[in-house]
């Protein structure tokens, strides 16, 4: 770290965000909470999804609900900013008890996941249990650690607008973001290596080493990040407004539902993709196991490039609902490339619309969280981030979850020619799909127009 701050802030991203109270290496700390969310992305939705139908032999439909079970509690994100908004303890901190809190509820379901995992596969001993057993533990494990996914980021976020000037809070959106890839993408290389040679044994030790990384990455992100505050927990309670009140006065602002609809649409317009992206290059394109792993690494690759543009355009003064347009506007020409790699018969077209997918989904993602830290006021900071969280996880979590649904109903009910090939075929469901995001993305650039300045209307790539 000693050697990366050297380098200084011209070669180093998102280094300039760094001010003389609240300095680079005390940042990077404190981003480390991303890293373990990062991690726990990686393990639920990455390893234990092959892991379990693979080397499990769980059902996928199972699979599929555990999967489903951390995005019940999205929601709920609004409500635990609102909490740590009005916060009171005997140190006057508001953040980090719930960033505490978050990291206990994902240590605990990381704790025993692993045993909960093999009963429900019904390997050694616990083979003679119930079968209801292993479903309700591994079912409970995976709730446990997304609670602790969404307590722990929201609480997170919250604290590290409270700790930057506004000026600075798209170099900070940059940073966070690049900590999460960069955690998912080192833990899924750890994981994978760990893994090589699977038994249960071993997946005990990852999971549980999951855990206790954990507890380590967000005990460092945590400490002495806030300023203690004792008056404010002497406080007499007073009249702190109720929930309803304090989210009644958060949609009374300007634009308020535009704004929530407008991120609604867009993480569903780009997160439909995720799941279809590798089929499509198996089923369509022919690609081998190995050439569709990549594909995630390319988007993630996109999303970097695209978190250090959409944090350079609004360090700079950029209108941030004009940045998310933009990332709107790269989606559409993205999912074209993707839907006519096949019939041309162009595997290139088909890795640059993925490369553009990252880079607009970044583009869309860092533009719509900048703009909601800065409209956040000093009481409204988590309610407001909470908010953002709520939508956008929940969208993530439904279009995943229609476009497998689409896909597969569309292709069980379409008539394709007699002289049809199997790629074809099968091509038609994706190809819905793709279409329906293209439309929701020019949708959010309708819903976007009245948020803008003349300035990003009079220059739609400004």
């Amino acid at each position: 770290m000693q050697s990366w701050l050297a380098l200084g802030p011209r070669y180093l991203p998102f280094a300039d965000v760094a001010t003389p109270d609240l300095p680079l290496g005390r940042l990077l700390r404190l981003s480390l909470f991303q890293v373990s969310v990062g991690m726990a992305l990686v393990l639920l939705v990455g390893t234990l999804n092959r892991v379990m139908i693979v080397e499990l032999d769980v059902p996928a439909s199972i699979v599929g609900v555990m999967l489903a079970l951390p995005l019940v509690f999205a929601p709920f994100r609004a409500l635990i900013g609102f909490q740590s908004d009005h916060h009171r303890s005997a140190l006057g901190w508001r953040r980090v008890p719930f960033i505490w809190r978050g990291t206990l509820w994902q240590f605990g379901g990381f704790a025993f996941m692993p045993m909960a995992l093999l009963v429900l596969a019904g390997r050694g001993e616990s083979g003679n249990l119930p079968v209801w057993i292993g479903q309700a533990s591994a079912a409970l494990s995976f709730l446990l650690v997304g609670i602790g996914i969404h307590m722990t980021q929201t609480a997170g976020l919250a604290l590290a607008t409270d700790l930057t000037p506004r000026e600075s809070h798209p170099k900070v959106v940059g940073l966070m973001y690049v900590m999460l890839l960069l955690g998912m993408l080192v833990s899924s290389l750890a994981f994978g290596l760990a893994l090589v040679d699977f038994s249960s044994g071993r997946l005990i030790q990852v999971i549980q080493s999951a855990a206790l990384l954990t507890m380590i990455l967000n005990g460092v992100a945590m400490w002495k990040q806030e300023t203690r505050d004792p008056a404010r927990g002497r406080a007499p309670p007073g009249p702190d407004p109720s929930f309803r009140e304090s989210w009644r006065t958060f949609c009374a602002g300007e634009d308020t539902i535009r704004r929530l609809a407008l991120i609604g649409l867009g993480t569903m317009a780009f997160g439909m993709a995720d799941v279809l992206l590798e089929p499509f290059g198996g089923h369509v394109l022919g690609f081998t196991v190995s050439a569709t792993t990549r594909l995630t690494a390319l988007v993630a690759l996109g999303g970097l490039i695209g978190f250090a543009w959409a944090a350079h355009r609004c360090g700079r003064g950029a209108n941030a609902y004009g940045v998310a347009r933009n990332g709107a506007l790269i989606g559409i020409p993205a999912f074209l490339f993707v839907m006519t790699a096949a019939p041309v018969d162009m595997p290139g077209l088909f890795l640059l619309g993925n490369f553009l997918i990252g880079f607009g989904g970044a583009l869309f993602a860092h533009g719509t969280l900048t703009a909601t830290m800065n409209r956040a006021t000093g009481d409204q900071v988590g309610l407001a981030l909470g908010a953002w969280g709520a939508v956008q996880a929940t969208a993530v979590g439904l279009g995943m979850a229609l476009s497998g649904i689409i896909r597969d109903v569309v292709n069980a009910t379409a008539s394709a020619p007699a002289d049809a090939s199997a790629a074809e075929n099968v091509a038609v469901g994706y190809l819905t799909v793709y279409s329906l995001e293209i439309a929701l993305l020019v949708v959010v650039i309708i819903v976007s127009l009245p948020l803008l300045g003349r300035r990003e209307l009079n220059n739609p790539l400004r």
